[in-house]
């Protein structure tokens, strides 16, 4: 009896189950709706692990591509597919995004966000940001608390553009650079430079200042990036262990 692989997913495993996948509706084997094979059955006729038969399918499933409906199976979506902050972290790891390439992403997306919102943003806008703004400043002591005002400044950012696919856009990356950030923020060090830069952002789209926005948002994410190496490192590391005194 020929031996399954081990049960340790991988990237080449995973892009199996999805080129397969993908194969059979190519071929019309698998149609909007249908349901796929029961989970051992494809994984002895794929010979691969039932864990990475698993993995394949929740990446599809981020995708939007297959539907996994508890106690009942996993069937084809019979809608259009869906690209959200899961199916973002899943490409990540098997495709090894670097945090460069996102924060290059972000800076391309996100500059042009600000410059619309200081053509477009209205008082609600205006008043939703001053009241980050704000927000920021009264959380300095705890980091934590500070991110999660700084993450929604930036969403009314992106919501203030007026073109709400850039915004899905933004919220896609915003999310998923939410998921790294949290684990390394408590250890940021100079959180007071962060507000001003984002008070001087509302001012400048309150004023409807579309190029110094732009600017000053590029150079805000240039330093946060620098800033989040920092954190990182703090985080990685090693603890030094106390010698024994004799």
């Amino acid at each position: 009896m020929q031996r399954i692989k081990q049960d340790v997913p991988d990237t080449h495993r995973t892009m199996q189950v999805v080129d397969h996948i993908r194969s059979l509706m190519e071929k019309g084997a698998l149609q909007a709706g249908d349901q796929i094979p029961a989970e051992r059955e494809f994984a002895l006729s794929l010979k691969i692990s039932r864990a990475s038969l698993r993995t394949g399918i929740n990446y599809l499933a981020a995708m939007g591509v297959l539907k996994v409906r508890h106690g009942v199976g996993t069937f084809v979506a019979d809608g259009p597919p869906e690209f959200d902050k899961a199916s973002l972290s899943l490409m990540g790891v098997l495709h090894g995004f670097q945090p460069w390439q996102m924060f290059e992403a972000r800076l391309i997306l996100e500059s042009h966000l600000a410059e619309l919102a200081a053509e477009r943003s209205n008082a609600g806008h205006h008043a939703e940001l001053s009241e980050e703004v704000a927000e920021m400043f009264a959380s300095l002591e705890s980091p934590s608390d500070y991110l999660i005002h700084d993450i929604r400044f930036h969403r009314i950012i992106s919501q203030a553009s007026g073109n709400p696919i850039l915004a899905a856009l933004m919220e896609t990356i915003t999310s998923a650079l939410y998921d790294d950030r949290r684990k390394t923020v408590e250890h940021s060090v100079d959180l007071r430079e962060s507000a001003e830069i984002h008070r001087e952002l509302y001012r400048t789209i309150r004023t409807r200042n579309p190029a110094e926005a732009r600017r000053l948002m590029e150079h805000h994410l240039r330093m946060a990036q620098t800033a989040q190496g920092m954190e990182q490192v703090k985080v990685r590391k090693p603890r030094k262990t106390p010698t024994k005194s004799r």
